[in-house]
């Protein structure tokens, strides 16, 4: 019956968006509503999902002959080991030595664990750190780097000072907390590529369109910023630069343009709080 065709061919590509939708939707749950319970729930039903569309459609290749072809359940798997790996710690920023050893063991579980699994487990190469990418850099990507530090510039001192979340982040008022401040704002800004882009987008476009999974991986990525402290009106912020981040990788193909854009970026947060938590310090800097 052409209707049960139809209905066969169109049910597995349902179950792969509401699997990774599932999957994905438990970061809000872990990182934003700050229930656990319910990421273990969506994650519990997001990986049978994910069974279910590997069962009933045929499992897409990767492109790579020496690989194996890609399967959704294994996948996901790797993209909730990373979020339960990361949901096991506060995400609140703090900068003394057993806050930084917390975050350095966690994130560095949630890249590693996954990639080991991949590579060792499963026995294929999912995940993948492509530094160099598509090799020299073009006048507009260096142009687009300087347009950063100027958009940084204008728009994140009015951001972190008028709504107060430069709170959310430990005052810094001597040159030791400062230096923290400095290597944990960057080592952060390289797990947010590591995992959200590296991880997580490359992981959902094995399975779906790349603006499918650059949207997906923007509500993980999104979810763990807003505990990390960028709230009140911070997603308007972040959503943008998160689905950019992604966008910006397909171009390019390059870790390292997209690990310089953020630390640019992240740059001019650290001088923002810097300057939030230390009036006078960096006065004419800012706008605000």
């Amino acid at each position: 019956m052409p209707g049960a065709a139809t209905s066969a061919r169109v049910t597995p590509r349902v179950w792969v968006v509401v699997a990774a939708l599932l999957v994905c939707l438990a970061a809000p749950a872990f990182f934003v509503l700050l229930v656990p319970w319910l990421g273990w729930i969506l994650l519990a039903l997001g990986l049978p999902a994910a069974w279910q569309a590997d069962r009933g459609a045929p499992t897409p290749s990767t492109g790579t002959a020496d690989e194996r072809p890609a399967s959704l359940v294994r996948d996901l798997s790797l993209i909730a080991a990373g979020m339960l790996i990361v949901s096991a710690i506060p995400l609140a920023a703090e900068l003394d030595n057993a806050a930084m050893v917390r975050f350095t063991l966690a994130l560095g579980g949630a890249v590693a664990v996954p990639y080991l699994v991949s590579r060792f487990v499963y026995r294929d190469r999912a995940i993948r750190f492509p530094w160099r990418g598509g090799g020299r850099w073009t006048p507009f990507q260096w142009g687009w780097l300087v347009a950063v530090l100027v958009l940084g510039w204008l728009i994140l001192p009015f951001y972190f000072i008028t709504s107060g979340v430069y709170l959310n982040w430990p005052v810094v008022d001597t040159p030791d907390l400062i230096a923290r401040l400095f290597v944990g704002v960057g080592a952060v800004g390289i797990w947010d590529e590591l995992f959200f882009i590296c991880t997580v987008f490359a992981l959902l476009r094995r399975h779906m369109p790349d603006g499918w999974a650059n949207v997906l991986q923007a509500i993980v990525f999104v979810s763990f910023l807003w505990e990390l402290g960028y709230r009140a009106w911070g997603p308007a912020l972040t959503i943008p630069f998160a689905l950019l981040q992604g966008f910006i990788f397909l171009r390019t193909r390059s870790l390292a343009y997209v690990v310089t854009v953020h630390l640019l970026f992240d740059a001019v947060v650290f001088g923002v709080l810097v300057h939030a938590h230390n009036p006078g310090l960096l006065d004419g800097w800012f706008l605000v």
